[in-house]
């Protein structure tokens, strides 16, 4: 199986490895993103000794019997006797006084739920080492706030972390990487289902169509992916009910605060708030407010951002008891085909624009650069009107406008105008303006326009 992408994460690893003496790492996110192949990786291409230790949900001596088999066999010793962690743990720490390796403790919060005060007795040993050992030491896990506490200062560990990766989900180019063999427009689809989760991207078959991967893989009964929002989310969110009731007004357009609140069933405001922080924290849900406006409340909006969460409940959460007594063909075509061609998918496709720009920014390929990416509200007062456009950039100059049509006819010359028009109305003042377009243009070239096929954004 080759290792597809994280390039950044893998040089900063690769980077603290290279450095004398000890150091520890701190790599956190969700579930299926991707963090146990980019450890391996990084020990792979850095070509140090490994102990890679996955910790388990049984108790500490099962964790203490397994983590001392894999170090008899990585120091090639006989069976060893320890009998806590702490025992095992001064063992490596004393060990890496006089040889370097990579000491990986991933699934760290389930050792962590069964040794009582483990985050302690890990700060006493690096406090004790960290002068005398060359060992690197990684700490991974999947439940995102209890490894995001590890940094916090009242935690024994704050301070002792060199290195730490929040690691997300890979945006649309590296995604595509994935499946390499479907034209760009079908790689716009498949983002827009299984988003960046390289699990969920490895099982797409290049010898189906996307509606045919989209039906095996989520969007009938006996699907492989079927459950995995509903077990990704109970690993983070105790009340599983209140995240399926916001994620239902999310993905029914929903997107006030108190509109989430009046649509939903969640008992409370304080409780909505706690759903909606957690679901931030796992970087399935944003909380995003105009560009031009960051600090009114009033105008931000919460956003579902992870794309199988979307998909999944805005289509299958909905219409499971449709889904569960019908052909899944007659389903797709009934429940999702329509509104997934002419509202999911153009909707998704803002976002990847946005990623793009993103990535070509970070590449220092816009000049200038721009220095924020997002909404832009407008209000006209004396018309009635208000509203947002999705995607628009400020830089020292000022905005630019992106209008982004996932159509399957060119964006011709009066679209463009139509759409400027528009713009100017609202009174944006923008100084260019940039398209998007799924099949191209049918219009004359204009120093004050931006226009990007589809083509250029995979290229």
């Amino acid at each position: 199986m080759n290792f597809i992408g994280r390039t950044e994460e893998l040089n900063r690893l690769k980077k603290l490895y290279r450095k004398d003496g000890f150091g520890t790492a701190l790599i956190y996110g969700r579930r299926r993103v991707g963090k146990s192949e980019l450890i391996k990786q990084s020990i792979r291409e850095s070509g140090e000794n490994g102990i890679y230790y996955i910790c388990s949900e049984s108790q500490e001596q099962s964790n203490v019997e397994g983590l001392s088999r894999i170090v008899s066999e990585v120091f090639g010793l006989p069976k060893l006797g320890f009998r806590s962690i702490s025992e095992v743990l001064e063992y490596i720490f004393q060990r890496s006084e006089s040889e370097a390796f990579v000491f990986v403790l991933d699934e760290y919060p389930y050792l962590r739920n069964k040794v009582e005060g483990l985050d302690s007795v890990l700060q006493s040993f690096i406090d004790r080492y960290q002068d005398t050992s060359r060992m690197k030491f990684v700490l991974c896990g999947s439940y995102v706030e209890i490894m995001k506490s590890l940094l916090e200062q009242s935690n024994p560990l704050y301070g002792r972390i060199d290195l730490s990766i929040n690691l997300r989900q890979m945006d649309y180019y590296e995604s595509a990487w994935f499946y390499p063999d479907f034209c760009d427009e079908d790689k716009v689809r498949l983002y827009s289902v299984f988003g960046g989760i390289p699990y969920y991207n490895r099982m797409i078959d290049p010898n189906l169509s996307v509606r045919e991967n989209v039906i095996e893989l989520i969007a009938s009964p006996d699907a492989r992916f079927i459950d995995e929002v509903d077990n990704y989310l109970k690993t983070e969110i105790a009340k599983i009910e209140n995240a399926n009731e916001v994620f239902d007004a999310l993905a029914s357009g929903f997107v006030k605060f108190k509109d989430i609140r009046d649509q939903s069933h969640v008992s409370s405001g304080p409780a909505l708030a706690d759903t909606l922080k957690k679901l931030i924290s796992m970087d399935v849900v944003v909380k995003e407010a105009p560009i031009n406006d960051e600090n009114n409340p009033r105008k931000a909006g919460y956003y579902i951002s992870d794309n199988m969460s979307r998909f999944y409940f805005r289509y299958i959460y909905r219409f499971r008891s449709q889904m569960n007594v019908m052909n899944p063909e007659a389903f797709y075509a009934h429940y999702i085909e329509s509104d997934f061609e002419s509202q999911y998918v153009p909707n998704r496709f803002e976002m990847l624009c946005r990623q793009y720009l993103i990535r070509r920014n970070r590449a220092g390929e816009i000049d200038p650069p721009f220095l924020q990416i997002g909404k832009y509200y407008y209000d006209i007062p004396e018309q009635r009107k208000n509203g947002e456009f999705d995607v628009v950039t400020e830089d020292e100059t000022g905005y630019i406008f992106y209008e982004a049509k996932f159509r399957s006819k060119p964006i011709t010359e009066e679209m463009i105008r139509r759409e400027i028009d528009q713009v100017k109305n609202t009174g944006l003042n923008c100084y260019r303006y940039g398209f998007f377009s799924r099949s191209g243009f049918e219009a004359a070239a204009d120093p004050e326009r931006i226009t990007i096929g589809l083509e250029e954004m995979y290229r």
